[in-house]
């Protein structure tokens, strides 16, 4: 093919790309633009591969960038692309396979254009690619060699489904059986390149692999030995894959493999040691092979646990912590330095509130959930222990018993504190005769001088809160053990270690919520005692969970929050959080969440408060919306509507029928009927229907007027299968039972409502109460409507009712049933009158509406069928 580029063309496109090298971010969207507008040429990518393989003379840099963006292009715009241009791109790179330039860079690019035609164009359109590079294999030039391994890699990685097709499995078989023998090749970078190709076909269950599998292990097993990393980390992500997706192939070589594994995980090259590591994890998931396991476990749990010691990169990954002074608090990671001011708080109750900045610190959730090999270690010890339970504790127990009780080194102490929480919850029936001895350990470590100590014991006794819970029954247990561990964690929440105090508080939240309020209440002033001087001690990241915690205490203890003691000490400083933070400012969102459950538990003693609450909620509704008419657009974060409105919800649930003041005196209602036309937008809605069934039930008189605009937005959710607006689809059942309650309008809209929950009944168990509920309530305004479809649904719907619990909304769901049944007894079938006499039997607590109705049926149907 003869094509040749135009001089202009070319030389204005090689100033952009050379300009693309290291643009500043103003720049780099103008340059971005003017590359777009390259795509207006039809020769475009013939432009992009005869820079990167032609100009030989051209900057590697310049050349690489054209050849992403010409792999960018074909992968985006592919079927685009005119046929002629392809075919150059096609003749040009795989002329490079015969001529392989000497910048890597430019040799990869090159791979990378060829890989996104096979991509996107499927192999068997373009199968002289792959013979090619088969070919290029025995090429007696290094670097044509190399190329063709990165190349045929790239394609194994990204294409892999495609290449084990049955129409291209003899391609696969080749590749695979002309790889094998490059696991032994002398040099490194070709042993990595063809072992990684071969081991993308594993998880597919390739039969081309499975015709070389024993030629397959046999390279696996001569290169175990390999002094180079990058193999052995090959080596062992190919024999946990072939565990997981070739079982029964590996079983005569599973003990090897298991040796392997053990020896792997004790590599002082943490990368190859963390590979090892989830070789536990997948094996404890198979459960037909434990027993092979068994024998090697008084081998394995040691290696596993001084593998969750601290590496140096760990502390750093941790903070700048000098070992040596124990009671300096860490430093934060170099991108959050410029947030020096960390809080103090000494055990003399002495406090210091330094300025905090950290507005920026989201960004340090990132940094520390990278996996390490201690992380790994930890999680392959915990899945051990759910596996084989006591074969692991009684391996683990002496093995603790050594590191955390006679050990002086503190990174073994720490190692010994994680690894028995690891084991927490697989081991908790074995470990349970142990916890006398080992929680006052635990209680004490609460307050070491370690720091690492101090973070890993918060951890670690949060596995045990059910086991601290249960001692709640016998006083002298509840004083040994259950309350000088609620004692020193709420301590631990007033650390002067931001990490510390992040641990503390996500482990007295896992003890909240396993927690009923019998246990909580009795020690509510000292808990919000704490959880009240935290909020003026922590910064904005650790406010987070802070506010967390507060939230998920009102949800335990409930209606004892309502306390005048109780709501003096956690208001003020609530309100004062809120009244420091501006509209705008996204550190509200966490505020709010923790308001609304506190709204919800206090009930009316949340009223002194409402009225600022209650009309900024609809403020911030307020000033989203209107922006967004003001702009055009809808480019705004749901949140900054959702989580007002949640708030608003806890403030109706609580208040009940005393909230209408305060919605007859704002704009709520407009704006949910605004928010309720957001038909795309599923986390506007679910709190919008669950808001307008809250006012249902405690003002309905302020509703109604609006209840004719919102109708239609509701029916268009109770008919919406998209599984992405399941819940807003169960708020919308669920208001529209509310409002059935108490409207005798809604009989209009029978005809829509009842079609579109009648096929859900049995369905779905995520809103299958809400569904019986409203279509029972139905019947309280509609019951000759709803029976006519008693012949259809009345069995169904009986069965279906008798797992929901006794509420007043089941209640009253089945006065609007009987009522139906009244109207129409011959509508039930002789198996569903035997299964109502049943559910009426079994009634505990029917209200005497409910009652009445019961005693009419009964007789009714005596009458009808059983005293003839």
């Amino acid at each position: 093919m003869s094509w040749q580029p135009e001089n202009s063309n070319l030389n204005q496109l090689l100033t952009i790309l050379r300009d693309a090298i290291s643009p500043s971010n103003k720049e780099q969207a103008i340059l971005q633009q003017r590359l777009l507008r390259f795509n207006e040429y039809a020769e475009y990518n013939s432009y992009l591969v005869y820079i990167l393989v032609k100009m030989i003379h051209e900057d590697g840099y310049t050349r690489a960038i054209a050849g992403l963006t010409l792999k960018n292009n074909l992968l985006n715009h592919f079927n685009l692309t005119p046929l002629v241009t392809l075919n150059y791109v096609k003749q040009v790179s795989l002329e490079a396979l015969d001529h392989p330039d000497p910048d890597s860079t430019v040799r990869r690019a090159i791979g990378s254009v060829i890989t996104a035609i096979v991509v996107r164009g499927q192999v068997l359109n373009w199968p002289e690619s792959i013979h090619a590079l088969i070919n290029k294999l025995d090429s007696p030039e290094p670097l044509a060699v190399e190329m063709a391994l990165d190349t045929l890699q790239k394609i194994c990685e990204d294409n892999m489904m495609d290449m084990n097709d049955d129409i291209n499995k003899s391609m696969l078989d080749q590749i695979i059986y002309k790889l094998i023998p490059f696991s032994s090749h002398p040099i490194p970078r070709f042993r990595v390149l063809a072992i990684s190709a071969i081991s993308y076909s594993i998880p597919h269950k390739s039969p081309s692999l499975l015709k070389h599998m024993d030629d397959f292990l046999r390279s696996l097993f001569f290169a175990a030995s390999d002094e180079t990393v990058q193999v052995r980390q090959e080596v062992c992500r190919s024999f946990i894959m072939l565990l997981d997706n070739f079982t029964n192939h590996v079983l005569p070589h599973l003990e090897q493999m298991i040796e392997y594994m053990i020896y792997c995980n004790q590599s002082e090259n943490s990368q190859i040691a963390l590979e090892a590591s989830e070789f536990w994890n997948r094996f404890a998931n198979i459960e037909h092979l434990h027993h092979y396991l068994i024998p090697y476990l008084p081998r394995t749990i040691p290696v596993i646990l001084k593998s969750l010691e601290y590496t140096e990169e760990d502390l750093l990954a941790f903070g700048d912590y000098d070992e040596g002074d124990e009671e300096q608090t860490l430093l934060l990671p170099r991108y959050r330095r410029k947030h020096s001011g960390i809080q103090i708080h000494n055990d003399d109750d002495e406090e210091e509130d330094l300025e905090d900045d950290d507005e920026d610190d989201v960004e340090d959730d990132g940094f520390f959930s990278v996996w390490t090999l201690r992380k790994y270690s930890a999680t392959s010890l915990e899945a051990l222990t759910m596996a084989f339970k006591s074969h692991v504790v009684t391996v683990l127990l002496p093995l603790l018993d050594q590191s955390m009780f006679h050990s002086q080194q503190w990174k073994t102490v720490e190692s010994g504190i994680l690894a028995l929480g690891a084991a927490a919850e697989g081991g908790m029936n074995d470990l349970t005769p142990h916890l006398p001895v080992l929680i006052p350990f635990l209680v004490t470590n609460l307050s070491s001088p370690n720091v690492y100590i101090r973070y890993i014991s918060c951890w670690t006794i949060s596995r045990f809160s059910s086991w601290l819970l249960s001692q709640c029954d016998d006083q002298e247990s509840r004083s040994r053990y259950f309350e000088p561990a609620l004692r020193e964690l709420l301590r631990r929440i007033l650390d002067r270690n931001i990490r510390v105090q992040e641990a503390a508080c996500s482990a007295f939240s896992i003890l909240e919520e396993q927690a009923t309020s019998k246990e909580l209440v009795p020690y509510l002033p000292v808990i919000l005692n704490h959880l009240t001087r935290a909020l003026r001690l922590y910064g904005n990241r650790n406010l987070r969970l802070l506010y967390d915690t507060l939230g998920t205490l009102a949800e335990s203890v409930g209606s004892a929050l309502n306390d005048p003691q109780c709501i003096s000490v956690l208001m003020p400083p609530l309100i004062s959080k809120w009244n420091s933070l501006v509209d705008t400012d996204h550190h509200l969102f966490p505020l709010l969440a923790c308001l609304t459950d506190i709204a919800t538990s206090l009930g009316t003693g949340f009223l002194p408060f409402t009225e600022p609450v209650f009309s900024r909620c609809v403020l911030l509704v307020t000033n989203i919306l209107q922006t967004a008419v003001l702009d055009g657009e809808d480019e705004f974060d749901d949140e900054w509507i959702s989580t007002p409105l949640d708030l608003l919800s806890g403030i109706v649930q609580g208040l009940g029928s005393q909230v209408e003041p305060f919605v007859k005196n704002s704009t709520l209602l407009p704006l949910l009927t605004v928010c309720s036309h957001y038909h795309s937008r599923c986390e506007i809605l679910q709190p919008t229907y669950a808001l307008i069934g809250d006012l249902a039930k405690a003002c309905f008189s302020c509703l109604e007027p609006y209840l004719e605009k919102m109708m239609p937005e509701l029916l268009r959710e109770i008919g919406n299968d998209d599984l992405e607006y399941m819940s807003v689809r169960n708020n919308a059942i669920w208001a529209v039972g509310e409002i059935a309650v108490r409207w005798q309008k809604i009989r209009d809209y029978m005809p829509d409502i009842l079609p579109s929950c009648i096929p859900l009944i049995g369905r779905s168990t995520h809103i299958q109460e809400n569904v019986i509920n409203t279509i029972g309530r139905l019947g309280l305004t509609s019951h000759q409507f709803l029976a006519q479809y008693l012949p259809l649904i009345g069995y169904a719907w009986l069965r279906q009712s008798k797992s929901i619990k006794e509420t007043e909304e089941k209640d009253t769901a089945f006065q609007g049933f009987c009522k139906a049944v009244d109207a129409y007894p011959q509508g039930l079938s002789q198996e569903a009158i035997y299964m109502l006499f049943d559910i009426i039997h079994q009634w505990q607590q029917p209200s005497d509406d409910l009652q009445v109705l019961f005693k009419r049926i009964t007789n009714n149907y005596n009458t009808l069928y059983f005293n003839k």
